[in-house]
């Protein structure tokens, strides 16, 4: 090293990042010294979060310096873990991997996406290739355990997965606000950072935020009202309001009329849901829910939003679709200040093709071996997978490829999935952790540190409060042979293929480049390929879906359009191109062959046969749903010393007349036991008694139950907490969209000598 090199190496540097640990997407500035992050704060200039940040941003140097992150791939040899070269680790994949395949079928090995995926663009648009290597009906991700009833809604009504409207909120004056916790999550399938900020200012210009939750949660908090519901009664609350808008002639959905099939019908389905009806069910009040239907549809700006809480329940899929028939009712539909479509500058299919009509969506095109519950966007369920490798017979899944993913503690019954995986002939994990799922696993390939990584929102952006486009270069070199993250999903591709291991990766993907040039741009294929020649991986293929998207240069016709170099060249201390604030979509977002929004897709229609049954069940004296932390998203997130500091957060908050009856303490350890398809099971907790719940309900965490043997996460080990996911029933799901119950599950709780 030179003198020069030698000073500027102990020189301060500036660098800007887009935070990747939640859906916020956060703008960061990092101060980076001598190799080290010195300080993390908001980029004040970023065009979409201008300077909010949580404490999960500020742990990016922790999650980058973390001793127990994995910088070597690892190979089990005779039930021990060893290092290795990435080499070897993928010479034992191909050794092992494509003969079970070959013995047992493509259905033997089963592939499942965690959540950190959404997050990375490079395992992102790869993992797809992967899919499709494979040829396994066998495809699992998290989007069943939170997500998939919005997306079958949206899909079966929009006419595609991800056309979600999201809450025009910097232009509202009423957002209803059902199962959703904001403040904590920085929104879900709803990217807004600083929302306690946005919600102020809709205070402030005389707007309302009314929150439903079985909790007082810290959204509800801050809230003008906040209505606790019965856990599981969010379809029935929608019901009734929707019930008092037909009843009461105030449905008016404005110019959108003419854009909708099927609202007499929806009309027709929801009169036996009075609100004198459903009230008992939900546990709001008849007057209350005729009031609240009266403001929303009274409310020129008006917004209804629901999220994880409506999604991870028995109605999941109707609830969801339910607020988007609410919403279209009552005019606030794709109009300023309701709910709006988001238009993503890059990878949006509802921004493809012919806009205004579609094939719109296809559910049930293949069923799960065992339980036959119908696949939706091309996946099973997550709480499938434990029975797929437990049953024998053909197609019995004998291999694992897991991504970024913990499904042992983030499952319903994930100790069966444990044992499950133990039994498995071979387990490929991709993860940055030694953690309770991929320590079955046989090679472990870990990803780059964030910071090593370059970032852009495919998926967010779609979700997005605002438009805008952002890209964040690494700001620290790939050490030890790292490889990028799409060239790992290259090479796992390539073995699927029968190519073997001699191929670099960027020769594979230039070969898979064009190839889908091909099948995406026909005659002008050449053109296209000869355009981003200088690009390669993650970054050539975002290239294409800016230039290509509905902001873009068009390859040169529009010259002023975006490109990748123009927006690297804006981001960063620029903080990014704002594209403008939400507008009106409706029809050209519309992918539906009817060219409509379908109100009254017959399945939804059909489903609600079950509520109509339900009315009169006995509501159970004590029933378990889960919450999540501002510092607490993933299970990982334990072992950064940030975000584990401060007061342990995996307690059961219990109503004080709750722990009366019941004999529990503040601050004692309870059992809390359930009854599930494996018989009785239970966990041990520590109590909290907080009059935030709602008197009959339990609140616990998901994502813990750390410290099992051969995990290497040393911190979380020292708090492991109990996991709520040994309690929930892996049997229990939505019947439309597969996905988990996991609230409104009936518990006993007594307090332990």
């Amino acid at each position: 090293m030179t003198e020069s090199t030698a000073v500027q190496a102990n020189e301060e540097t500036t660098h800007h990042r887009i935070c990747p640990l939640c859906e916020a997407c956060c703008g960061l500035e990092l101060k980076v010294k001598a190799g080290k992050v010195t300080s993390i704060r908001g980029h004040d200039a970023d065009v979409f979060s201008a300077g909010y940040i949580c404490p999960k941003g500020v742990a990016l140097k922790d999650l980058h310096e973390d001793p127990d992150r994995l910088r070597t791939p690892l190979i089990k040899r005779n039930g021990v873990f060893v290092e290795a070269t990435w080499d070897e680790a993928f010479d034992e994949i191909n050794r092992r991997l494509p003969p079970l395949m070959a013995a047992h079928g493509k259905d033997s090995v089963a592939v499942m996406a965690g959540n950190p995926t959404s997050h990375k663009a490079g395992l992102l648009l790869y993992f797809p290739r992967l899919v499709r290597a494979l040829g396994t009906r066998n495809v699992y991700s998290a989007s069943t355990l939170d997500q998939m009833p919005k997306q079958l809604a949206t899909g079966l009504m929009f006419g595609n997965w991800l056309s979600v409207a999201v809450p025009d909120i910097s232009r509202s004056d009423f957002v209803l606000m059902l199962g959703a916790n904001p403040l904590a999550s920085n929104g879900s399938l709803w990217t807004v950072p600083d929302f306690k900020g946005k919600a102020k200012a809709l205070q402030a210009r005389g707007g309302k935020l009314v929150v439903v939750d079985p909790r007082r949660t810290e959204t509800a908090a801050m809230a003008d009202a906040h209505h606790f519901i019965r856990p599981g009664g969010d379809v029935f609350f929608l019901l009734g309001l929707l019930h008092t808008v037909f009843a009461e002639k105030l449905a008016n959905p404005g110019r959108l009329a003419e854009h909708l099939n099927g609202l007499a019908e929806v009309e027709a389905a929801v009169a036996p849901f009075d609100a004198d009806t459903v009230a008992a069910r939900c546990g709001i009040g008849a007057d209350t829910i005729r009031s609240l239907a009266r403001t929303l549809a009274g409310t020129p700006r008006a917004a209804v939003y629901g999220r994880i809480g409506t999604c991870t329940q028995e109605y999941g899929t109707l609830a969801s679709w339910l607020i988007d028939v609410l919403n279209a009712a009552t005019g606030h539909l794709d109009e300023i200040g309701g709910v709006l479509f988001p238009k993503a500058a890059a990878f949006a299919a509802n921004t493809a093709g012919r806009p205004g009509s579609g094939k719109g969506v296809a559910t049930g095109r293949h069923h799960s071996r065992v339980s036959r519950v119908p696949e939706v966007l091309g996946e099973l369920p997550a709480t499938c997978l434990a029975e797929e490798i437990e049953t024998a017979g053909p197609g019995q899944v004998k291999a694992f490829i897991s991504i970024a993913t913990n499904p042992v503690l983030s499952v319903p019954n994930g100790e069966r999935l444990s044992r499950a995986l133990g039994k498995l002939d071979f387990m490929v994990s991709l993860d940055i952790y030694l953690n309770e799922t991929s320590r079955h696993a046989d090679v472990i390939l870990p990803g780059p540190s964030p910071l090593e990584d370059m970032h852009y929102d495919v998926v967010f952006t779609q979700f997005s409060w605002r438009n805008h486009a952002r890209y964040s270069a690494p700001v620290f070199a790939r050490a030890n042979g790292q490889p990028d993250e799409w060239e790992t999903l290259a090479r796992l591709t390539a073995i699927l293929q029968g190519k073997g291991v001699g191929t670099s990766a960027a020769d594979l993907d230039d070969a898979q480049f064009a190839q889908d040039a091909q099948r995406l741009f026909g005659e002008h294929s050449a053109a296209v390929v000869q355009a981003v020649s200088g690009l390669k991986g993650t970054d050539r293929l975002l290239d294409v879906a800016l230039r290509s998207g509905p902001y873009g240069d068009g390859f040169g016709r529009q010259p002023e359009g975006l490109t990748l170099a123009k927006v690297k060249s804006l981001s960063g201390a620029s903080g990014g191109i704002d594209l403008g604030e939400l507008a009106p979509r409706i029809p050209e977002i519309l992918r539906t062959p009817s060219g409509k929004v379908e109100l009254a897709p017959p399945s939804l229609l059909a489903d609600l046969a079950r509520p109509a049954a339900d009315l009169l069940r006995p509501v159970p004296e004590l029933v378990i749903v889960g919450r999540r932390d501002v510092r607490s998203n993933n299970s990982w997130m334990h072992n950064l010393p940030l975000l584990a500091k401060g007061p342990f957060r995996c307690t059961a908050l219990v109503h004080p007349h709750d722990a009366a009856r019941l004999g529990l303490a503040d601050g004692a350890i309870a059992r809390i036991s359930s009854r599930n398809a494996a018989g009785q099971q239970h966990i041990e907790a520590q109590v909290q008694l907080s009059d935030t719940m709602m008197p009959g309900v339990v609140s616990l965490p998901h994502g813990w139950g750390h410290g099992q043997p051969g995990t290497r996460l040393s911190l979380a080990a020292e708090r492991p907490g109990a996991n709520l996911n040994t309690l929930l029933d892996d049997q229990w799901r939505d019947p439309l969209s597969g996905n988990a119950v996991l609230s409104g599950i009936p518990v006993e709780m007594q307090a332990l000598a």
